[in-house]
């Protein structure tokens, strides 16, 4: 029998409602250390990623580990979307061995769970394979990861695709929560994050609205 088509999303995409964010030890003396990605990109993915699930109110848990004794405060552009917001600082190198992190996973209630922060051989190959070991369905926004060698990024990256976690980037999960430029509530927040951490997207956007007028809507 043929397969009959339908104007409809696949299951597997995400959606502003159907996930959990998860950011993890950006933090001053973890970036110190991090070479697989330069600060200036890291820092840039990372706030496209905290802008976009704050303006689609994806229900997003931000952690640090030693916060106050070694490690630092969090990337202030990550915490700025998300004002007055609690961050739970560990002393585990995984995340998912802190108690108040799993009481926050539990009550959100989410199945599908996206992570991305430093680094990616430990602070997420930790908590992404046991989330997988645990059932969830896990993500990780690998432009918004970094290690201290390009090697450590990228065999980490190859050790979570193997066991099962879905691999994306930091513009690709904006967009993906957009999917549709006809959605007029979160158009201009979404080409506004983009016109701001997009990179050279974002300065196609700034132009075609700039000089033409133009509106992907």
């Amino acid at each position: 029998m043929a397969i009959t088509a339908t104007p409809t999303p696949g299951k597997k995409l995400l959606t502003p409602k159907d996930h959990a964010l998860i950011l993890i030890d950006f933090q001053s003396q973890m970036a110190f250390a991090t070479h697989s990605i330069d600060a200036i990109n890291l820092r840039n993915n990372a706030a496209l990623v905290s802008h976009a699930a704050a303006s689609f109110k994806v229900p997003t848990i931000l952690t640090t580990v030693a916060e106050k004794s070694f490690s630092g405060p969090m990337f202030s552009e990550i915490t700025e979307p998300f004002p007055g917001q609690a961050l739970l600082d560990r002393t585990s190198m995984n995340t998912w061995e802190d108690a108040a992190v799993i009481k926050r996973v539990n009550e959100i209630g989410k199945d599908r769970l996206v992570f991305a922060g430093l680094w990616t051989s430990v602070c997420i190959v930790g908590p992404t394979l046991s989330a997988l070991d645990q059932g969830y369905e896990v993500y990780v926004i690998a432009d918004a990861c970094g290690d201290v060698s390009a090697e450590a990024h990228n065999r980490a990256m190859d050790r979570m695709v193997q066991a099962g976690v879905r691999p994306m980037t930091s513009l690709q999960y904006l967009l993906e929560l957009q999917r549709d430029w006809a959605r007029a509530e979160s158009y201009d927040s979404t080409t506004g994050i983009a016109k701001r951490f997009g990179g050279s997207y974002g300065l196609g956007v700034i132009y075609a609205k700039t000089m033409f007028g133009a509106h992907e809507g």
